[in-house]
């Protein structure tokens, strides 16, 4: 298998990523771990909801493949309780199910991406790589910082502030802020924000873009003047405040 980019991807520290991978198919497990492997990747297995909290807590993962449906109890619930001790790491989930309702119910309860059964290593391999760029995965550059107004954003480091106070966003509110920092002062429709954010379509479901938007103002904007402002039958933009 070839690899899906040259450039490798190491901690900010320059050891391995870290990834953990969960689901009850251990052939699955196998051909996955097989592939980050190839990546330079360390990579931890678990075939339970049980044994994937333990192993995220043993190993602190920078990221997570983790099965939807699992024999004890589901990636929903997986997700909610790894992030009660790490709040940030991102998660892909993977389903046998391509119901767009699944998907969204993936995403709108803190997933980052969503990957339907059957699917390619490479996909899964690219995604994976995308979502820890997003989240700092790389060594920082100097030319990584992005500062609209009073808000600022490191590409790399993953840290956001806002007048010099630190903000907390999940992988994938850090990447509708990025996309909305890259072009201030223009106006970006839900249809760019979900094919820019989310990579696929969701046929029509805009809903998932006004959630996270909700989401971003509530630690963005709160308390402070509003930077992230709604144009009526057009879509969002960012300014920066008076």
């Amino acid at each position: 298998m070839a690899r899906v980019d040259a450039d490798p991807l190491t901690r900010p520290d320059g050891s391995p990523i870290r990834v953990l991978t969960v689901d009850d198919e251990p052939s699955l497990t196998e051909l996955l771990s097989m592939a980050m492997r190839y990546e330079g990747w360390e990579v931890s297995t678990a075939n339970s909801g049980n044994s994937a909290v333990r192993a995220a807590r043993e190993n602190h993962p920078d990221a997570i493949v983790l099965d939807m449906m699992l024999p004890d109890f589901d990636g929903l619930e997986v997700m909610r309780r790894i992030r009660q001790d790490q709040p940030d790491v991102p998660v892909i989930f993977l389903t046998a199910k391509d119901a767009v309702s699944d998907r969204i119910n993936g995403l709108t309860a803190g997933g980052d991406d969503y990957v339907t059964k059957p699917f390619s290593l490479e996909e899964v391999i690219a995604r994976l790589r995308a979502l820890l760029r997003r989240t700092g995965a790389t060594t920082a550059r100097a030319d990584s910082l992005l500062v609209v107004g009073d808000l600022s954003l490191d590409e790399d480091s993953h840290e956001v502030t806002r007048g010099g106070q630190r903000i907390s966003l999940t992988a994938t509110e850090f990447e509708l802020l990025r996309y909305l920092m890259r072009n201030p002062k223009r106006v970006l429709s839900k249809a760019q924000i979900l094919d820019r954010v989310w990579n696929y379509d969701f046929g029509g479901q805009a809903n998932v873009v006004e959630l996270y938007i909700s989401y971003l103002r509530k630690k963005i904007d709160a308390d402070r003047e509003p930077m992230i402002h709604t144009m009526r039958g057009a879509g969002y933009v960012l300014r920066p405040s008076e």
